[in-house]
């Protein structure tokens, strides 16, 4: 069994009975983490276990601070004795350091977590970011709206979203041009 297909099944088991929609919106972000792929090569698959894995830490079973990318790759780390790698990845899942910071949890979600290389978590951005909460294909600035709407503007989350919003839009371009450089490889 591959990282991605364990991710899948720990995931499932964590969020599809206890939060279908948050389940929904994995099974798209894993499912977008897929066709990044031709980008990625060797390192597909930790993208989409990271993916599989990204929001673990809403589940009811591993809230510990409240901030899911904290509480997810804590227990990843220290239940599941995970890949530093995946970890980081779920630690730093779209540009988390500014909720980090609305939540006063910086300090811990950089002692613990060393950022990873910038080209997975732009491609973990990317996946979640393009993805509704049921799981469907959107555009970043329907996302960012989506979040804005679901929380209302003075919630962390949101004065969060909007301080992360040139990191996040950033992360998907940065993937949509290599996508589209690799297109443009085959079309020649």
């Amino acid at each position: 069994m591959g990282q991605a297909d364990w991710a899948r099944d720990l995931a499932k088991q964590l969020l599809a009975a206890p939060l279908p929609r948050r389940w929904a919106h994995t099974q798209g972000v894993a499912a977008r983490a897929e066709t990044l792929a031709p980008i990625l090569g060797e390192e597909a698959d930790l993208l989409t276990a990271s993916a599989w894995l990204h929001d673990i830490g809403y589940s009811p079973e591993l809230v510990d601070t409240g901030f899911h990318p904290l509480d997810g790759a804590r227990y990843l780390r220290d239940v599941h004795q995970a890949d530093d790698q995946l970890t980081r990845l779920v630690a730093h899942h779209s540009c988390a350091v500014y909720e980090a910071t609305e939540r006063g949890l910086l300090d811990a979600l950089s002692e613990e977590f060393d950022r990873e290389r910038p080209e997975l978590v732009e491609a973990l951005t990317y996946c979640d970011m393009t993805t509704s909460p049921d799981g469907l294909v959107l555009d970043v600035d329907a996302r960012l709206a989506e979040i804005h709407s679901r929380y209302g503007s003075e919630h962390l989350v949101s004065r969060s979203i909007t301080n992360a919003t040139l990191c996040i839009t950033s992360a998907v371009r940065a993937v949509e041009s290599a996508l589209s450089n690799e297109l443009r490889k085959y079309d020649s």
